[in-house]
C-alpha cells in the first residue's frame, strides 16, 4: 500500500508507539531533515521544543501539531490557527502520574524521608525522637486549580483519610469541596497543591503575601508551572518555619536555573519528570499519534489547545 502522508517527530518520540497508530500510510520520520520537513503533513512535538512562525514557514505542507502533553507555551498557536493547522494536546495520559508525583512528594516530606535517610546512613539512630514524623491521615489538603489533575490528587488522596477542600479561579469546584476564597484556603490547608493554569492573573499567585496565610508548618506541592511560585518568597517561608517543606517539579524557566531554594534541607526537587512515567510517555505518545491521524484522515481531534480558532479540519 503505499504512503500518503509524511509525519515528523520533533523531538525524541517512540515509533514503535506511534507507528501502529498512524497508519500503514503513514512515514513516520525520527530525525527529518529539512526536505522532510518541507513535504510533513503531521509533527508530534516534545513539549520542550518550540514550534515557532520560522519553523512553520519551513513546513507549507503541514495540517496537524500535536503535542504531547497540554501546554502550549513554545508553539505558536496564533500562527498555526491562521493557517487552519489545528494543536492537539493530550490532556488524559499523564494526569495521573502527575496526581501521583504529587502525593510522593507530600508523602516524603511529611515522613521526611531524606533527613531520617541521612540519620541511619551515618550512624545517628539516637537522634530519631528529634525529627518528628508527619501524617496525611486526617491532614487537610488544599487544591488550588480543580481540573484533570487536581480532581486525581483529591481522589488519591481520599484513600489517604484526607480532607480535600479547592480552589479554582476559573470553574468552580463542587460545592462541598469549594472555597471561593484562596486565602481562606491556604490557611487551612496542612498541604498545598497547585495546578491552575499559568496566566497573566495566576503568575505568582504563591507570592509573600499569600504566604503570610499559609497555616504554620504546610506543605507545599508546585506539579503544575513554575511560574505560579514566588521562589524568593518560598524559600523566606521555610527558613521562617511558615512551611516545613516544599516539592517542585516544574520551575521558570525550565531547565531550572540554580536558586538557594534548592539547598534547602526541606525541600524536594524534581525536573518536570511527574507526568512522564514508562506508561504515561507511552500513553502521551499513543494519543499524539492518534490525534494527528485523524486529522489526516478528515476526523477531529479529540482535544485541541484553541478550540476556538483549531477545532476545524485543516486545510490540505
Amino acid at each position: 500500500m503505499p504512503c500518503e502522508h509524511v509525519v515528523v517527530a520533533l523531538g525524541p518520540v517512540d515509533a514503535g508507539t506511534v507507528v501502529p497508530v498512524l497508519g500503514e500510510r503513514v512515514t513516520f520520520v525520527t530525525d527529518p531533515t529539512a526536505e522532510d520537513l518541507a513535504v510533513a503533513e503531521g509533527a508530534i512535538v516534545r513539549a520542550d521544543r518550540q514550534v515557532d512562525g520560522d519553523l512553520l514557514a519551513r513546513m507549507p505542507r503541514l495540517r496537524v501539531i500535536a503535542r504531547t502533553g497540554v501546554g502550549v507555551e513554545l508553539v505558536d498557536v496564533a500562527v498555526a490557527a491562521a493557517r487552519g493547522i489545528p494543536v492537539v494536546v493530550t490532556p488524559n495520559s499523564g494526569s495521573r502520574a502527575v496526581a501521583e508525583g504529587v502525593l510522593a512528594m507530600a508523602l516524603h516530606l511529611t515522613k521526611r524521608l531524606s533527613p531520617l535517610t541521612e540519620l541511619v546512613r551515618e550512624g545517628r539512630w539516637a537522634e530519631r525522637a528529634t525529627l518528628p514524623v508527619g501524617d496525611l491521615d486526617g491532614a487537610t489538603l488544599g487544591i488550588v486549580g480543580y481540573g484533570r489533575i487536581g480532581r486525581r490528587v483529591g481522589e488519591l488522596a481520599a484513600a489517604f483519610g484526607m480532607r480535600t477542600l479547592a480552589y479554582d479561579p476559573f470553574s468552580p469546584p463542587p460545592t462541598e469541596v469549594a472555597r471561593a476564597d484562596l486565602g481562606d484556603l491556604v490557611a487551612a490547608a496542612d498541604v498545598l497543591t497547585l495546578h491552575t493554569p499559568l496566566t497573566d492573573d495566576t503568575r505568582h499567585l504563591v507570592d509573600e503575601h499569600l504566604l503570610a496565610r499559609v497555616k504554620p508548618g504546610a506543605i507545599l506541592v508546585n506539579c503544575g508551572r513554575g511560574g505560579l511560585l514566588d521562589l524568593d518568597a518560598t524559600l523566606a517561608a521555610l527558613e521562617t518555619g511558615r512551611l516545613s517543606g516544599a516539592g517542585l517539579d516544574v520551575f521558570d524557566p525550565e531547565p531550572a536555573l540554580y536558586h538557594p531554594l534548592f539547598d534547602h534541607p526541606n525541600v524536594v526537587l524534581t525536573p518536570h519528570l511527574m507526568g512522564m512515567t514508562r506508561r504515561a510517555m507511552t500513553l502521551t505518545f499513543a494519543d499524539a499519534a492518534r490525534g494527528v491521524a485523524d486529522v489526516l484522515a478528515g476526523r477531529p481531534p479529540a482535544a485541541v489547545a484553541d478550540p476556538e480558532q483549531n477545532h476545524r479540519k485543516a486545510t490540505a
